[in-house]
């Protein structure tokens, strides 16, 4: 077949083959593990994987089964705004902070799996913080206190 293709379209099996290739490639691109790194939420650690492009931030922890007891997700935006966050196709419940451009939590909200709810910053938020639902209140953590190690947004 690729004779064939290759005598009717001179290039074609190549060009078809590099397609292939380069799709490849994009598939496991898109797949790589986010970079990781830790943060301290009011002096407490948390592994969080940084979720810095909209495609990131888009699937977050979409379809994720489990979440280490000290993992998360550190979402960081492009502006501040009044961003929000959703859980569609996501089965874990979570929290989430929603944190200023100074490092400041705004608000936390806990949020239940698989809904459409909008969970919205009460402030200009450069960050979010997803973890396990109650992670921010076994720790007593709260709106003002401040989140350090954050990278510097784009």
């Amino acid at each position: 077949m690729d004779a064939i293709l290759a005598a009717r379209a001179p290039g074609f099996a190549a060009r078809a083959l590099a397609a292939l290739l380069l799709a490849a490639a994009g598939l496991a691109l898109a797949e790589a593990p986010l970079p990781a790194r830790q943060v301290k939420v009011a002096g407490h650690a948390l592994r969080v994987e940084v979720a810095a492009t909209i495609e990131q931030r888009m699937k977050g922890l979409m379809f994720r089964e489990k979440l280490g007891a000290d993992d998360g997700m550190l979402f960081v935006f492009d502006e501040p705004g009044y961003h929000a966050m959703w859980m569609k196709n996501t089965p874990l419940p979570l929290s989430v902070a929603f944190v200023d451009g100074a490092g400041a939590i705004l608000n936390i909200l806990d949020m239940e799996p698989h809904t459409l709810d909008q969970h919205a910053a009460a402030g200009p938020a450069v960050y979010a913080i997803e973890t396990n639902k109650g992670w921010f209140a076994k720790r007593r953590i709260k709106a003002g206190d401040k989140v350090t190690g954050l990278p510097k947004p784009k």
